[in-house]
């Protein structure tokens, strides 16, 4: 039997219309928008100025603190502005502005990397060179890679899960990337096997995924140390306590990390940023992203520029459809629709779905009729409708006493309710409340 995660969780939808779709490559754009704040933690600072040259790779902002990112120019070019733009949070950030160089061949150079299968690097090179090269978490987070993997003396890690599971509806851009990429992934495991002193690794891979499972399990047949855990396909299967518990049997705690249980989880798409990292020295200014949708001429998966505008994007794909109504930034689940197409990829960028009038339009919202669904399906064991309420009626404290920070907002209360009430919606805003009453008691 496939193994899965206990508590709550539903089956949407698919959708995985590019699943088959090979990653193309996007030409560099004429402009590219880079935030200095991709990921969690402080921004990065600006180490550019106006007018200056820069090339790919180069360091254009650099980590704020402990917690923050290194941010590298993805063309060569020359910084036009510095300005605030509205990023995919929906909110302005600092951003600089890049033209391209068209004459600069650098910019048209498809780059080719050779497998390196021997790693030679130190565990405390390895953690430098992450940082230096600006990793995040690509799952989503974009938690910096380089403090996730800083574990304190006297932790106790016996694991270390590959996240492959990319439950979302519609986005195949980790599927593809493990089946195009499959040995590097492999050696970027043993890296950071090799960096945490961990001898047990498990890369956890839905099984509407085949293809990949069988190719990562005849790479691996003869390693003891990596094995392929085949999971029942269950949304949301790609949060990293829903998976632990899936693949371990172990329980994080609440308010706790995969840490508190012996175990880190990197995404896919990560493992194969650090790969290049270490064997390449590679900074992260690139990423598969999904632009995908029922009605677009041309969904597919690309490699992308950070910075590059979804405009762009959309363009490549053949335009927006008649009809559109929401461009979200991810999956339908726990995507946000931007607010217009300028809005430039980032770190985080998983996909671009293209939502049409029918598809997005919801139900006539009605009374919770205390059918209790919403309770059945959250993974966490929350009751979202009664966050919801609190959250509605302003009763702060008490949605944080009914534990309304433990939410990973993946939706799927929203998508059982009969009666359409925006469960997440009210959740989300409760959260950003609470959170901003912790940080004044602090």
């Amino acid at each position: 039997m496939l193994k899965t995660f206990h508590k709550g969780g539903i089956h949407p939808p698919e959708n995985k219309i590019t699943a088959s779709k090979g990653i193309k490559r996007m030409a560099a754009p004429t402009m590219v928008y880079v935030p200095i704040s991709q990921h969690i933690g402080i921004p990065a600072e600006i180490v550019v100025a106006v007018k200056d040259k820069v090339e790919i790779g180069q360091v254009i902002a650099k980590s704020g603190g402990f917690v923050s990112s290194n941010v590298h120019s993805p063309v060569a070019g020359t910084v036009t502005k510095l300005d605030l733009i509205i990023d995919t949070s929906g909110y302005k950030k600092q951003c600089i502005i890049i033209r391209t160089d068209t004459k600069n061949e650098s910019n048209s150079i498809v780059p080719e990397y050779p497998l390196i299968k021997e790693i030679t690097a130190e565990p405390k090179d390895i953690l430098k060179r992450i940082n230096d090269n600006g990793i995040v978490g690509l799952g989503g987070a974009t938690f910096p890679s380089h403090v996730k993997l800083n574990v304190k003396e006297g932790t106790v890690l016996d694991h270390l899960i590959i996240n492959g599971v990319e439950c979302e509806p519609y986005l195949t851009a980790d599927h593809r990337l493990m089946l195009e990429k499959a040995e590097e992934i492999v050696v970027g495991i043993e890296i950071l096997m090799h960096a945490l002193h961990i001898n047990k690794a498990v890369i956890g891979i839905e099984n509407n995924k085949k293809d990949a499972i069988d190719l990562f399990k005849n790479l691996t047949q003869n390693n003891d140390k990596i094995k392929v855990a085949a999971l029942q396909v269950k949304y949301p299967q790609g949060g990293e306590k829903q998976l632990v518990q899936a693949i371990l049997n172990r329980e994080v705690p609440k308010n706790g990390l995969p840490l508190d249980v012996g175990v880190i989880v990197h995404n896919v798409g990560t493992i194969f940023a650090i790969y290049q990292a270490i064997q390449h020295n590679v900074p992260l200014t690139e990423r598969v992203v999904t632009v995908t949708g029922k009605k677009l001429e041309n969904a597919s998966n690309y490699w992308v520029k950070i910075g590059t505008p979804i405009s762009d994007l959309v363009k490549e794909v053949g335009g927006l459809p008649e009809g559109t109504r929401k461009i979200v930034n991810g999956g339908p689940m726990m995507g946000k629709a931007i607010k217009n197409m300028d809005v430039p990829v980032t770190k985080g960028t998983s996909g671009i779905l293209v939502i049409s009038e029918e598809e997005a339009s919801r139900g006539e919202q009605k009374n919770c009729i205390r059918c209790g669904e919403c309770v059945d399906v959250c993974p966490m064991g929350l009751e979202p409708h009664l966050l919801m309420n609190l959250s509605e009626k302003g009763l702060f404290e008490k949605a944080s006493d009914e534990d309304v920070m433990t939410c990973i907002e993946c939706g799927s209360c929203s998508y059982v309710c009969p009666s359409h009430r925006p469960l997440l919606d009210y959740i989300r805003f409760g959260k950003s409340i609470v959170k901003k009453l912790n940080t004044a008691k602090n």
